[in-house]
């Protein structure tokens, strides 16, 4: 890695003596110039993911500072909209940045990215909060979200298929796999900056101010990864498309609207990325989700817990991924979702007797039901609505009852009738709602009367044995080992699944459309099929009564996909991705 300043076609020439002819047949030797080269493309990736994740750490102080102006339900619900709108722009990045790659080169894109991810993060600590400008704060806040969303849509594609094109292709599965710990590295990073931040500074000063330095840090991190990337050369298989006149026109065009590479595309998401991302999404971030929310952990533990056995498994994505170059990348991936498909069900049960033992106890003994006309129970697909954003005693009943994690049952009643809850041999019946006039606020009796609902369900419950908090959970203890076990299952599957994808995405496409063409289905299926894991998956638990069924999303998923993948997904192990194709 020179510096800039020399001349291009020495670069190239001196960049290809140090690879020592990457595209050439036979073993290809791994060098001192390639490890760097594929360091910096990974530290960068890693920095782009905590910079994107930092805000999901820090939701509930965002949803303070910047939606202010509401209360603190609904702006938790907003400040997560506001996370998710960085998932729902990630395809529109892909397909902006995966053409820049495809007609400009791998290097000078990701570079773009780096920047354009850094600067964003960076901005959301200096924006003022809704207390000094009122409005304007959130409206900056959502903006600067997108723009992280873009960046991280071009930002993959780039730094997975610079690696693929400088590995050698005998360890093309082990090099890429260091792409892919860096999405868990860069969770890890921010949970661990969040955790130290706040125990130097302490929960008060941390509140008030301090949870802005996460996001300055990224100040130096961008300095860091831009200047590394900057001294990049850049790929010899896209350099050489460029020499030969070769490279893609119009990458949008020929990736989608030619039948011949749509269908790879359509395979990717289908037979690899889908199920790829809801393991990946159900193995942390849910499990996370689950254990905070429905087991009742606190947070600090479930966070030192997942944290924990990330770094466990972090070095499980360089196995899978070396074990693929010998075996094959679709008997790794493969194997994955299918203990993927038989785990989810045993492990989650697992983590609930191991952290909330009473809570178990009660799912299994409690009898509740849940009486009302079908016609009032309605699809809960949104996890941070409220209670009065729904009117039928049917939906507030459901919803109230999944949010407490309680198994329970449902019994039609006829047309018309009103609901009830019975817990043992205790009735409530959910009050019916009305809203003033023009608005969607509740009136003031109904706002008390759901109030009491409440209140009455939350005793009727701890009466019947349902706690209203987990155990303390401490660092040593059978259970804290119990915890850190299964989670670190679920990361192992989540490194089979994952760690060959990049390997097997590269060597699908062609060369001159292969940044544009890997970057659309990868973002496709991480940021909707995986996104989506949280608020299916509180669908089905409100429809069905029990807090394990929403794992059928994920299963369902992953059992299609690898199906798909075992029918019509090609083996691309030993493929040479340096042809002009």
């Amino acid at each position: 890695m020179r510096p800039s300043t020399e001349p291009p076609a020495g670069r190239r020439a001196a960049g290809a003596a140090a690879l020592h002819g990457t595209p050439a047949h036979g073993r290809s030797p791994v060098t001192v110039t390639r490890t760097k080269l594929i360091l910096a493309s990974s530290l960068g990736t890693v920095f782009e993911w905590y910079d994107f994740y930092l805000y999901g750490a820090l939701a509930t102080i965002i949803a303070r500072r910047f939606f202010g102006g509401v209360e603190s339900g609904s702006a938790f619900a907003l400040a997560l909209l506001a996370f998710a709108a960085g998932f729902v722009v990630r395809p529109v990045g892909a397909l902006l940045f995966g053409r820049l790659g495809d007609l400009i080169g791998r290097r000078h894109t990701f570079v773009i990215t780096v920047m354009l991810m850094g600067l964003s993060t960076f901005m959301v600590g200096l924006v003022p909060s809704h207390e000094s400008i009122g409005g304007a704060a959130p409206v900056l806040l959502v903006g600067l979200r997108l723009l992280q969303g873009l960046a991280l849509g071009g930002e993959y594609g780039g730094a997975a298929i610079y690696v693929a094109e400088m590995a050698p292709r005998e360890r093309r599965g082990l090099y890429t796999a260091w792409i892919q710990t860096t999405a868990t590295l860069g969770l890890l990073l921010s949970l661990l900056v969040v955790l130290g931040t706040r125990a130097w500074l302490g929960t008060a000063d941390f509140e008030a101010w301090g949870w802005r330095l996460p996001f300055l840090l990224s100040v130096l991190l961008l300095g860091l990864s831009g200047w590394m990337r900057w001294r990049m050369i850049e790929s010899p298989a896209f350099q050489r498309l460029l020499d030969s006149g070769q490279a893609s026109s119009g990458p949008i065009r020929d990736s989608f609207a030619r039948w011949r590479n749509l269908r790879l595309v359509l395979l990717a998401l289908f037979g690899l990325v889908a199920g790829q991302a809801v393991v990946w999404y159900t193995g942390q971030f849910y499990a996370l989700f689950y254990l905070q929310v429905v087991l009742r952990v606190d947070a600090d533990t479930a966070g030192v817990l997942v944290a924990a056995a990330l770094l466990l498994t972090a070095p499980c994505f360089v196995v899978f991924g070396a074990l693929s170059d010998h075996i094959g990348r679709k008997p790794v991936i493969g194997a994955g979702l299918l203990l993927a498909c038989l785990g989810f069900f045993p492990v989650f049960k697992a983590l609930t007797l191991a952290a909330n033992p009473a809570l178990a106890q009660a799912q299994a003994t409690v009898v509740v039901v849940v009486r009302a006309d079908p016609a009032t129970c309605h699809f809960q697909g949104n996890p941070v609505a409220r209670d009065d954003d729904f009117d039928s005693g049917c939906d507030i009943a459901r919803r109230a009852l999944a949010q407490s994690a309680v198994q329970f049952t449902q019994q039609a009643l006829a047309p018309g009738a009103g609901a009830a809850v019975q817990i043992g041999s205790r009735t409530l019946n959910p009050p019916a709602l009305t809203r003033l006039p023009g608005t969607a606020r509740l009136d003031n009796a109904s706002t008390q009367a759901l109030r009491d609902f409440r209140a009455d369900l939350h005793d009727a419950l701890v009466a019947a044995g349902y706690p209203t908090r987990a155990p303390v959970i401490t660092f040593g203890s059978a259970s804290w080992w119990v915890l850190l076990a299964l989670l670190s299952a679920l990361g192992v599957l989540v490194a089979m699944v994952y760690g060959p994808t990049v390997a097997t995405l590269t060597e699908l496409f062609p060369t001159r459309i292969r940044y544009t063409s890997l970057s659309l289905p990868y973002h496709l299926g991480n940021g909707w099929f995986g996104g989506l894991v949280p608020t299916i998956a509180f669908a089905i638990v409100a429809g069905r009564g029990d807090p394990l069924q929403g794992l059928w999303y994920p299963v369902l998923v992953a059992a299609a996909t690898f199906v798909i993948g075992l029918l019509w997904l090609p083996e691309t192990r030993g493929r040479d991705i340096h042809t002009l194709r």
